[in-house]
């Protein structure tokens, strides 16, 4: 079951993945403080139509004069004619997309890198654990299993934040649990309005029964929430093939060029983001891996 390198087809896609095209942002959901999703429309009705993406691929988006970042794509594949990427503001690039407005316009190349492997889990249960922006590249997989919810057995998110305010689609999470998916949230620090879980996404692993023959885990967060991840599903017997984490590294190419995301003898930006744990498995214990 491990997830293939998968580019969907676009208009004259080999000069796609090497010059932007522009998109005009068509709106703009604030999520937190510091995050907002920009909802993207190809200018050009040629690339607008044939354009499509997996879940857990990502595109490369351009300023001028401030260069490009790598978003994870986070809105719906069977709904590709408009485009969402929830961006968190930490950098010069996303700073800059922070003080667009709606009508202006952003280049985009892609999409790169490997997808979830949605289709090759069904019929199984899913386990998603995931922490602050990490929701954002899954939350394409969550729509998915919504497309489809006949097709999947049990689904689960497990999902936390630094705070109440820092959760990401809340106004969502009563349509999810509608389609029939289990949502355990947690806070590193608690308000006086807060009734969940107090801790780290990792120790919501006790609260839960899994069948380690039918259970397929996708994690993505950050680095040390998901290296606890692993060991409590390997603690659960789940087998490593069946573990997908997405990583993040300054990827500036998108194509494997440039090697500032290598690790061992992958690129994450060709090779990943998205990547079974038996791939990771020799690499994993090495510091900063």
């Amino acid at each position: 079951m491990k997830p293939t390198n998968t580019i969907p087809a676009v208009a004259n896609q080999e000069d796609h993945l090497l010059a932007p095209y522009w998109a005009e942002v068509k709106d703009i959901t604030q999520e937190t403080e510091k995050v907002s999703t920009y909802w993207l429309e190809f200018i050009d009705k040629k690339i607008r139509q044939p354009y499509t993406f997996a879940s857990g691929q990502f595109n490369m988006l351009y300023l001028p004069v401030y260069g490009e970042a790598a978003i994870s794509i986070s809105s719906d594949p069977e709904k590709p004619e408009l485009i969402g990427h929830t961006i968190q503001f930490v950098g010069n690039v996303t700073n800059a997309i922070s003080r667009m407005d709606i009508g202006q316009q952003i280049g985009v190349r892609g999409p790169f890198g490997t997808s979830w492997p949605t289709q090759a889990c069904r019929g199984k249960d899913v386990l998603i654990a995931t922490g602050g922006i990490g929701l954002a590249p899954l939350r394409p997989v969550i729509h998915e299993i919504i497309n489809h919810r006949d097709e999947y057995a049990k689904v689960t998110l497990l999902y936390g934040a630094r705070s109440p305010q820092d959760l990401l689609f809340v106004d969502q999470y009563e349509e999810w649990k509608d389609k029939g998916i289990e949502i355990i949230l947690t806070v590193d620090m608690a308000d006086e309005d807060w009734s969940g879980w107090v801790g780290v996404v990792p120790i919501l692993f006790y609260h839960l029964r899994l069948n380690k023959d039918n259970t397929v885990v996708f994690s993505c967060g950050p680095e040390i929430m998901m290296h606890f991840v692993v060991y409590e599903a390997l603690a659960r017997r789940i087998p490593p093939e069946n573990i997908y984490l997405s990583l993040e590294r300054n990827m500036k190419c998108g194509q494997g060029f440039c090697g500032h995301c290598q690790i061992g003898p992958y690129f994450i930006c060709k090779d990943g983001p998205v990547f079974s744990y038996d791939q990771l498995e020799p690499f994993f214990e090495l510091e900063d891996f």
